[in-house]
């Protein structure tokens, strides 16, 4: 079980939205690299990393941050925002991210993402964001009649790394993960499902070694850690424990 410490990169900067507006941006670090950095050190073994602008846009626009990330962390990295090609993923890839993360395309031309994981084996994750249990794209702008265990099971077999489900109406209101859907989720597909949107305290990460999310690859965190509702020695340690029971 994995908690993914989340640097959302808006104009530059590491920032958390609103319910995924762009116009309700809080500040949190003007130096995206540094908060990867200090993210290294508290202990997390992952980074989950998202260019807001890319993903309205529909290409790379916080190119330069991501690549300060990469060289200030040697801890594994997945990104998504706006990455629609598999020249781009390639690109991307080749300069050292762990994993990429394909949203809208996902919807838009699911074939490009089953050539995507054959091409590039273990490195594909499908983001998955819903409001209302309906899939949202263009960076949650537009709303698709997708469900969302419709569109993750034509990925079955595909060699998806992992689906990160977001609930955008939970998205940096510190609401809690949404549990319900999650689990219905990750109980409908065999591929491991991250949760995001709404991690709000130490119960979630409690929550997430209990034995009915086992399926769980883990979870994201935002807000809650750059508000210091979470602890993250705290965390680590509850996950840690968790593993050596599991062992």
């Amino acid at each position: 079980m994995i908690l993914f410490p989340a640097i959302d990169l808006k104009d530059g900067q590491c920032v958390r939205l609103r319910l995924g507006d762009m116009e309700q941006a809080t500040v949190y670090n003007t130096d995206p690299a540094a908060q990867a950095k200090e993210f290294e050190d508290q202990g997390f073994e992952w980074l989950h990393v998202v260019d807001l602008n890319g993903a309205f846009a529909g290409q790379s626009v916080n190119g330069a941050a991501v690549e300060s990330i990469l060289k200030a962390t040697k801890n594994p990295v997945q990104l998504g925002g706006g990455i629609r090609t598999i020249a781009h993923i390639e690109s991307w890839l080749a300069k050292g991210l762990a994993r990429v993360i394909l949203g809208t395309v996902a919807v838009r031309d699911p074939a490009l993402v089953i050539e995507a994981c054959k091409t590039f084996p273990g490195k594909i994750a499908v983001g998955i964001d819903a409001k209302g249990g309906k899939v949202a794209v263009e960076g949650w702008a537009e709303a698709s009649t997708l469900g969302v265990i419709e569109l993750a099971k034509k990925f079955e077999g595909a060699g998806v790394a992992a689906i990160i489900y977001t609930d955008i109406d939970r998205d940096g209101v510190l609401a809690g993960i949404n549990w319900e859907s999650t689990l219905q989720l990750a109980e409908a597909v065999s591929i491991p499902v991250i949760a995001s949107g709404g991690l709000a305290s130490i119960a979630d990460i409690v929550r997430m070694t209990m034995p009915d999310a086992a399926r769980l690859e883990g979870a994201i965190s935002g807000r809650a850690l750059y508000d210091g509702r979470i602890d993250p020695a705290e965390a680590l340690t509850v996950l840690r424990q968790a593993r050596e029971r599991a062992a």
